[in-house]
């Protein structure tokens, strides 16, 4: 029961003011208390501004809206780039790709190869990224098109005779390279030609506009940067370095797991690109792609066609 003296009354251990309508003394546990049993608005008042900082803290929209994501502490990146600083590939610490993968005949490796996801790893750190939307297979000493036919070796295609996974470059014109993967069986291999750059889209940018031959100062737009094999090689910093590596245990380049799809990406089969002189090969349906892809070197249309009747 309350005790009144004067304008005062003892409540609860605490003498204050009876008509009192703004707390001056802020009195911890028994305080609150008292200001909830005998000043239920100013209670409900304080209640709401304590309310507010905390909706601020937890970053949301009125209901129904977006929601707005938390706040991250400050990072250094890599410069800011036209494309993606880390797409879906990343956000579950993807496995490397292991021989388990690439030992497998050259065909299905050239399909299976689509999607997944290729590493670059430069000597600062840098890591680069590009998802495979384009390759072409090469069957061995029996394709006229395959640096191999008729099952010569030498010391320039020796990778193709290596394990399933091995790294085969070469050079072209004098000037250019081109990267492959051995597959299962000897001489047979299969080669990169596209990539859908995904990390990294400044330094390519900068990788390739150091080796093009001419520059005309154009900026190199995100779908010129590898759309090609030579392209590829540039944007990544490949060379004749890379020849003979081994994909699945290599430090500086490796193979990951692409990221699974709401369904699954219609592939055009078509004629491969440049060996005009391979005979009837030349005309073999061996290089894959995604259809619809804005990254691909070259589009059948005679191919799409055929593909959807």
């Amino acid at each position: 029961m309350p005790v009144r003296s004067g304008t005062q009354v003892l409540m609860e251990g605490w003498w204050v003011p009876w008509r009192q309508t703004s707390i001056q003394a802020r009195p911890s546990r028994p305080g609150k208390r008292l200001v909830s049993r005998f000043f239920p608005e100013l209670s409900r008042k304080l209640g709401q501004k304590k309310q507010r900082p905390l909706e601020a803290e937890q970053h949301q929209s009125p209901p129904g809206g977006p929601q707005t994501p938390p706040r991250k502490e400050p990072r250094l990146d890599l410069p800011t780039t036209l494309g993606p600083q880390r797409s879906i590939y990343f956000s579950n610490c993807p496995s490397r790709l292991g021989l388990e993968f690439f030992d497998q005949p050259a065909v299905s490796l050239a399909r299976a190869f689509l999607g997944q996801v290729l590493v670059r790893q430069l000597d600062d750190g840098t890591e680069l990224r590009g998802r495979i939307v384009e390759t072409e297979a090469y069957l061995g000493p029996e394709d006229e098109a395959a640096h191999s036919r008729g099952g010569r070796q030498t010391p320039r295609n020796r990778s193709m005779f290596m394990k399933p996974g091995t790294l085969y470059v070469y050079l072209i014109y004098g000037m250019y390279f081109c990267m492959n993967v051995s597959s299962r069986g000897d001489g047979a291999c299969v080669l990169l030609r596209a990539l859908e750059p995904l990390e990294g889209l400044e330094t390519m940018r900068q990788l390739r506009s150091t080796y093009r031959r001419a520059s005309t100062g154009r900026a190199l737009k995100d779908r010129e940067l590898c759309s090609g094999p030579s392209k590829l090689c540039q944007a990544l910093a490949i060379d004749k370095s890379f020849d003979q590596r081994d994909l699945t245990k290599d430090k500086a380049m490796w193979l990951e797991h692409g990221p699974p799809q709401p369904r699954e990406p219609a592939v055009v089969a078509a004629a491969r690109v440049g060996i005009g002189n391979a005979g009837e090969w030349a005309q073999k349906p061996l290089r894959f792609y995604i259809q619809g892809s804005p990254w691909v070197s070259v589009v059948d249309r005679a191919a799409e066609r055929d593909a959807q009747v």
